[in-house]
């Protein structure tokens, strides 16, 4: 099994916004990163749309037409401005983040106990539109029944305590925890992604110890290494980190 790597192309939203001459181009960083080898592009559009905007959206859903082979992702709170985009353009997969309007950046998964109820719909109203639905949650092994049952395909592992661990004595035991949480997410059925705060320095460890890991999203970190070797450079050096962790191996 090969990891894909989905490029989060928020950050080239981010500085284009701060002009009005439509550089750097969306579209054409989406481009380059499929080009270069990229199995999808993600974007999070938030509701004060201060990077990803609504046209953005609608102008990747036609560049991906061209390319059948990579998957569209969509990420964002579904209680805001997701399912708007989800039903307009129909993406490959869309991951359900419970980050609040003026978030900084997602910094927790759900809470099913809380949130399942009122999610349970909206899952299986994107599913019906054809559209894989993940959800955003924090490697903790009991909450993958919760996430089965209110209908999740996938499960996005939110990595930040690992890539804050990573080269610590704490980082054997955060990997312990991720590969917990993974391999209870592959006993309910689910598949596993995994986001936030990867790099090209700790996805091989990530990799290596975390089994069954379908999908990588990555963003700052991959967006801010192309601002010194390009995109197409970068996509290849984080596909080789990809493979120098082997994908995880089975679950």
């Amino acid at each position: 099994m090969t990891t894909a790597l989905s490029v989060n192309v928020n950050k080239v939203a981010l500085v284009r916004n701060t002009r009005h001459l439509g550089i750097p181009s969306v579209v054409r960083a989406a481009t380059l990163c499929l080009q270069a080898g990229a199995h999808g592009i993600t974007v999070h559009p938030r509701p004060d749309a201060r990077h990803i905007r609504a046209e953005d959206v609608h102008d990747l859903r036609e560049l991906m037409k061209s390319w059948p082979q990579a998957e569209f992702n969509i990420e964002g709170n579904p209680f805001h401005n997701l399912m708007d985009f989800v039903r307009d353009a129909r993406p490959d997969q869309c991951t359900f983040v419970p980050d609040s309007e003026g978030q900084f950046t997602s910094d927790h998964g759900w809470d099913l106990r809380a949130d399942g109820e009122r999610v349970k719909p909206l899952i299986a109203e994107a599913k019906a539109l054809g559209v894989r639905v993940s959800l955003f949650m924090d490697p903790l092994p009991d909450a993958m029944e919760l996430a089965r049952a209110v209908g999740a395909d996938r499960v996005e592992l939110y990595t930040e305590p690992y890539a804050s661990s990573w080269g610590t004595p704490r980082q054997t035991q955060e990997l312990g925890r991720f590969a917990d949480a993974a391999r209870a997410a592959a006993a309910q059925g689910l598949g596993v992604n995994a986001g936030h705060d990867l790099n090209r320095d700790n996805l091989p460890d990530f990799l290596r110890a975390v089994p069954g890991v379908l999908e990588v999203s990555i963003g700052h970190a991959l967006i801010a290494d192309a601002l010194e070797f390009g995109y197409a450079q970068t996509v290849r050096l984080y596909l080789q980190a990809i493979g120098q962790g082997s994908g995880g191996g089975s679950p």
